[in-house]
């Protein structure tokens, strides 16, 4: 809750141009997201319309860089798995030696509440649903971790992303607007 008081009061004390970007950076971080970040620009004074587009702009950016990152990463664990395979089988080893080490999983309960909402839902129910559970940066880096295509996750989490900021602008800026 500190952090959100935080971005608050930073919000208040900067000029009316720096406060979107301060949404924006909050829409960055896990757990604030956009839907947190879009309350507190709301509540800090700026239009709900400019607080929504910079807290979806923030989330956004994070998550592209976060699938980007993934995706890279992934592809690198597993072309280096595919050489070390080439490599062994050609160098007399057994193919068993080489699967051995390379099968080994680390579960997590997040991992494995992500591994059932994916199987039940997909891509786009987890990446929708998602944001109730866990962060999209989260389930952005999971389903890169899974083998599912960068364009496929950006499109979904886009529009959970854009869905969901817009569901808690409306009701915030409701709110909001109702007191004053």
């Amino acid at each position: 809750m500190n952090l959100i008081e935080t971005f608050q009061d930073l919000v208040a004390q900067v000029p009316e141009l720096v406060q979107p970007l301060i949404v924006a950076l909050a829409g960055a971080i896990p757990f604030i997201e956009g839907e947190g970040a879009v309350s507190i620009g709301i509540i800090g004074g700026i239009p709900p319309v400019v607080a929504a587009i910079a807290a979806i702009v923030g989330n956004f950016l994070c998550v592209l860089v976060v699938v980007l990152v993934s995706s890279g990463a992934r592809q690198a664990v597993v072309n280096r798995s595919r050489a070390k395979a080439v490599a062994l089988a050609g160098g007399g080893t057994t193919e068993e030696g080489a699967v051995g080490t390379a099968d080994i999983v680390h579960s997590t309960p997040r991992r494995e509440k992500f591994q059932r909402a994916f199987e039940r839902y997909g891509v786009p129910g987890v990446s929708l649903l998602g944001p109730l559970l866990l962060p999209t940066q989260f389930t952005a880096t999971m389903l890169a971790a899974s083998g599912v295509g960068k364009a496929r996750i950006l499109f979904w989490q886009a529009l959970a992303i854009i869905g969901w900021t817009t569901i808690v602008a409306v009701i915030v800026g409701s709110a909001v607007y109702a007191i004053r």
